[in-house]
């Protein structure tokens, strides 16, 4: 699922992560590259199951400078948790939020101990209970918000699309999904140690935008938070119309996870039924078949209008971690999947831009390592910093055998910016 969730993972590549290197105000051992992706729970389970102790010692104390949480945040945390408890039925569903909320409150606590003040307890636990409620209202029950094959985002501005959402009182939507789903993960950002490379081709992307000419971004995978990190990242260069822009090319599950919905909401969105989805159900194979090619027609269309900006994942799925060496490397590129926004270029007659674009987002919402099934994932966030890097305009290879070139530059290129991107971050932090 593209933007937001996960199919299955492609095969690895050579690009490595920065575990060594974690932001170090907030991390202080030299087991961290273990640590840091553990939870609260594996951090427990690692103390009573680990046959090496001293080793143990030293995960449990990477791990606890993950999940510390200063009092004012605890004490917010809990309030959280007791509302969930008394809210909740289901045992199962209120030890995920439960997880969530510690993951959610140690993030914000870290970046209020690293400086950024903005974000106290009490704006945590108002961003947190309200994805919570919009998640309740939108993601559940007889009202869950219905996705058309395109979705324009809904930013409560009087655009039409805001009438698709009706609010109690019959009027048309009035709040800014968009603008929520940046600010109920910006606080996770490590900003100060973030960076944007490759701002002279997004420069020149943006221009050719302008130009009426359609830009496609090609763009490795790593969290649910990736729409959020790409504007965020662009915001801090000045690009903040164009980061609202963007469409991204979505799979199911950011149109049907309850807490996925609300940020999906504030996205312009082209559902499109990944291969492995597709063929999961034969029931609703024909279904999901021809939802795809009423997409593929509205994205032509989008296409042959001009001026279009398009974010999408050619793995399929978000980049998972080897548990063997730690290392975060990221799938591989479709060639199937190039291949058809390619054609869709083409047939548009409209010229058509390819860009490589590198996305450092794993530690923000680390995924599980391995792909689940159906929706309603364990949720993970770390305060880290993030990073974006756009390469140069893939060159346009033509023939057979060009296509496979075409794929195999444009993953190159992706692989050796997002190495580029993971070094920059560890200089960054190495100067704290």
């Amino acid at each position: 699922d593209l933007p937001v969730s996960a199919f299955a993972p492609g095969p690895a590549a050579t690009g490595t992560h920065y575990l060594a290197a974690a932001h170090r105000r907030a991390w202080n051992t030299a087991a961290m590259s273990q640590a840091r992706f553990m939870s609260t729970k594996e951090t427990a389970e690692a103390t009573a199951t680990s046959a090496d102790a001293d080793d143990t010692a030293a995960d449990v104390e990477g791990a606890a400078a993950t999940t510390t949480i200063l009092p004012e945040f605890g004490a917010a945390r809990d309030s959280v948790t007791e509302s969930l408890n008394a809210a909740v039925e289901t045992k199962s569903m209120a030890a995920m939020l439960a997880h969530f909320t510690n993951e959610y409150f140690a993030a914000a606590s870290n970046s209020f101990a690293a400086g950024n003040t903005e974000y106290n307890p009490k704006d945590a636990a108002q961003r947190f209970m309200k994805a919570l409620e919009l998640g309740m209202k939108h993601g559940m029950g007889g009202d869950k918000f219905t996705f058309g094959v395109t979705h324009k985002a809904l930013r409560g501005k009087g655009e039409a699309q805001d009438s698709e959402l009706e609010e109690a009182d019959g009027n048309p939507n009035t709040f800014d999904f968009y603008k929520f789903g940046c600010d109920f993960f910006r606080p996770a950002m490590d900003l100060d140690n973030s960076v944007v490379l490759g701002q002279e081709n997004l420069a020149t992307a943006v221009q050719q935008i302008k130009d009426g000419e359609n830009v496609v971004f090609l763009a490795n995978h790593q969290s649910e938070a990736d729409p959020q990190v790409f504007s965020v990242l662009l915001e801090t260069i000045g690009l903040n119309d164009e980061a609202a822009d963007v469409v991204y090319v979505a799979g199911h599950k950011v149109t049907t996870d309850a807490l996925a919905i609300p940020f999906s909401m504030g996205r312009n969105l082209l559902c499109i039924h990944s291969k492995k989805h597709i063929d999961a159900d034969s029931e609703t194979k024909p279904v999901k078949q021809r939802q795809n090619l009423a997409a593929m027609s509205e994205m032509l269309g989008m296409l042959k209008e001009g001026g279009a900006s398009l974010w999408v994942a050619p793995s399929g799925g978000r980049d998972r971690r080897d548990v063997e060496t730690g290392e975060v490397p990221i799938a591989k590129f479709d060639r199937k999947t190039i291949d058809m926004f390619r054609l869709m270029g083409v047939k548009s007659k409209k010229k058509t831009h390819f860009y490589p674009l590198a996305m450092v987002s794993y530690d923000l919402c680390p995924p599980p390592d391995f792909v689940e099934a159906g929706v309603g994932e364990e949720r993970n966030v770390r305060f880290c910093p993030i990073g974006i890097n756009c390469g140069e305009e893939v060159p346009n290879v033509g023939g057979a055998e060009g296509r496979e070139k075409f794929t195999q530059h444009a993953f190159e290129d992706a692989d050796r910016l997002y190495r580029e991107t993971l070094e920059a971050i560890e200089k960054n932090v190495g100067k704290k």
